[in-house]
């Protein structure tokens, strides 16, 4: 009986010192990492002042690269997205018998691509660097760390490469957005008057969508300010009375959802530039929160920013073909012209046509990925906007917070309402299609 209780008491301590993970296994399967890691180029955007578009280009890129290591531990678990992303060929998988340590890989994999599609290139090095010898001196044997980091380099090189035909390197050469005298047409808007943004963006290509118009909105109400019962005029009155009636309430949901990645401020003869985070950005930062608030392992949080980033990229170039397809004039423009030429915006004005709302698609966008990720009536606070002095916003739902979204920026003064509704509209079905298209996990 002793000899069978002294066997079990063994067993037992074996048992339990084999299930314990290794030192670095600490620092490396952590779903916080990949938080951090996330908010490391998040910042580095914003920082470095990318626009919405392009910033979302990183963000969809990046997360790719570490998705497939992930899928690479977890076959069962998650399908790689080549195939499911029609134009992504099969990304490599590793040596048979290799040892590596799958999540330190995926890390490094985000920010081997993340260095290459922000600049100043090479703004994630000395994280990198700090990572690796975090590792090194939590004991991860030499072997498992030369594999890790090699895997990491050869999956990211894939996925750079793969990234170079998306028609972006085209773009940045390509012409300018012509401003004309045509009533109705958008014109640059003070106070920085800045060039149309991005004006080629719909020829990018896409990951899910089959074409940048696949979703399509329908035409925005047809420009007439000569006739007071027209539907635009009514829209452009509408959004002057919402402006001159803001509550307190609407204008925290208006500062709350602005993110200008960067607003040029005038005081007297003085001015200067502040920085948030990009709308695409902030919603990043909504994956983090409810990854954490869910208690997600680390597979699962990849997984879940990925799928967001994708939606997100797609939501962004489908509703830049439209913006620049009808060119349609801002509220702002219309209203000092014929209305008021002392009426101001409460937030700033972005520097490119308005119809449709882009927070409007790319929010309501994400927020059916995260729905499907996190499930239905997910409760959370978001606290994104609290690093710039904003008081935090709770939410019943990811779609909760998708329709406040949309709505905030006709209380900024910067849509017309019925962009704002037609624009969450597109952009639940473009979430529903990414879902569609995309079965990342295997059930």
């Amino acid at each position: 009986m002793m000899n069978r209780l002294l066997f079990l008491i063994a067993w037992t301590i074996l048992l339990f010192c084999s299930c314990k993970k290794p030192d670095y296994q600490n620092i490396t399967d952590n779903p916080e990492l990949y938080r951090v890691t996330e908010k490391k180029l998040n910042d580095i955007i914003l920082e470095n002042n990318f626009p919405p578009v392009i910033a979302s280009r990183n963000y969809a890129y990046a997360n790719i690269a570490a998705y497939e290591v992930v899928s690479a531990q977890y076959p069962k678990k998650f399908r790689s997205l080549a195939g499911q992303i029609k134009h992504l060929p099969a990304v490599p998988r590793p040596a048979r018998g290799a040892r590596i340590d799958y999540p330190f890989a995926a890390v490094l994999a985000f920010c081997h691509v993340g260095n290459a599609v922000t600049f100043p290139e090479g703004s994630m090095d000395e994280y990198v660097d700090e990572l690796k010898l975090k590792a090194k001196d939590a004991g991860m044997p030499s072997d498992v760390f030369e594999n890790s980091v090699d895997y990491a380099n050869t999956v990211a090189k894939y996925i750079m490469t793969w990234s170079k035909t998306d028609h972006y390197a085209q773009t940045r050469s390509a012409s300018k957005y012509t401003i004309t005298r045509e009533e109705g047409r958008w014109i640059p808007t003070p106070p920085m008057y800045a060039q149309a943004l991005e004006p080629h963006w719909g020829e990018i290509r896409p990951l899910i969508l089959d074409s940048a118009s696949q979703v399509a909105p329908p035409p925005p109400p047809l420009y007439d300010m000569k006739d007071i019962n027209s539907q635009f005029y009514k829209d452009v009155l509408d959004v002057k009375s919402i402006g001159a009636n803001l509550t307190k309430e609407q204008k925290h949901i208006a500062d709350f959802w602005d993110d200008n990645a960067f607003k040029l401020n005038v005081v007297g003869h003085a001015t200067f530039g502040t920085k948030k985070f990009s709308p695409g950005g902030h919603w990043m930062n909504i994956v983090g929160i409810a990854s954490k608030t869910c208690n997600a392992d680390f597979s699962s949080t990849v997984c879940a920013y990925t799928e967001t980033s994708i939606a997100l990229f797609d939501a962004f170039i489908n509703c830049w073909y439209f913006k620049y397809k009808y060119n349609l004039v801002r509220p702002e423009t219309v209203i000092t012209k014929y209305l008021d030429p002392d009426w101001k915006t409460y937030i700033q004005t972005p520097s490119f046509p308005e119809y449709v709302s882009g927070h409007a698609v790319i929010s309501a966008a994400a927020a059916e990925v995260l729905t499907y990720q996190f499930g239905d009536n997910f409760a959370y606070r978001d606290t994104s906007e609290s690093e710039f002095g904003i008081a935090p916003m709770s939410f019943k739902s990811f779609r909760d917070a998708a329709s406040e979204a949309g709505i905030s920026r006709v209380y900024g003064g910067i849509h017309f309402k019925n962009s704002c509704i037609i624009g969450t509209s597109e952009g639940k079905q473009l979430g529903q299609l990414v879902l569609k298209k995309l079965q990342m996990k295997i059930k």
